[in-house]
């Protein structure tokens, strides 16, 4: 369908299909190395249809994180609403199942090579990272009261593993297979240790 017979989307219709195709560029590429040439292309618009809805690539990549972050929390709270005494497995099976959409953890390794050259990058990926583990948090307190998750397990000290776990998963993806089954013996682990 050429560009002139697509039909016109609104706003925000059109700054969701932006962030999908940007998200999927910076997730395969890099944050430097990704182009908003590149973005466009993947969007199928124009860079100044681009730049109609970001000001800048950095403004662009720190949507992408929002966007992700945000499919993140819906997925995580329909996992919850879904299977309520599932916890943190719940949730890493919806996550899993909707990898391609959320690409959060993919975001956030591809910002650790930002970070260190760019305040704005680490001063977000800071601040999504403690806003996933406050959330982690609060979904361990709340399996623990509601008696599905072991009340003796430091929730702080447990959503930071979670954290780490899901960037071992994706360096796991990422490398092919670094883990082998000893992906599911760790989940497996975490699970029993978590459960009462």
């Amino acid at each position: 369908m050429s560009v002139a017979s697509r039909p016109r989307l609104s706003a925000e219709e059109r700054r969701h299909e932006l962030l999908a195709a940007a998200s999927r560029v910076f997730a395969r590429s890099s944050y430097r190395g990704a182009t908003t040439a590149e973005i466009a292309r993947e969007a199928g618009v124009t860079e100044p249809i681009l730049y109609r809805h970001f000001a800048s690539k950095r403004d662009l990549y720190l949507a992408c994180l929002d966007d992700a972050l945000g499919s993140f929390r819906e997925a995580a709270e329909r996992a919850l609403a879904e299977d309520p005494d599932g916890c943190l497995g719940a949730i890493v099976d919806e996550y899993v199942a909707k990898r391609a959409r959320t690409r959060l953890v993919d975001l956030w390794i591809q910002a650790l090579n930002e970070a260190g050259d760019d305040p704005v990058i680490a001063k977000a990926l800071r601040a999504q990272i403690r806003d996933v583990h406050a959330f982690v948090v609060d979904v361990i307190e709340r399996g623990q009261r509601a008696g599905t998750l072991n009340a003796e397990r430091d929730a702080v000290a447990e959503a930071w593993l979670f954290v780490a776990g899901g960037l071992l998963a994706t360096i796991d993806q990422r490398l092919g297979g670094l883990l082998g089954a000893d992906l599911e013996r760790v989940r497996a682990s975490r699970r029993d240790y978590m459960h009462p």
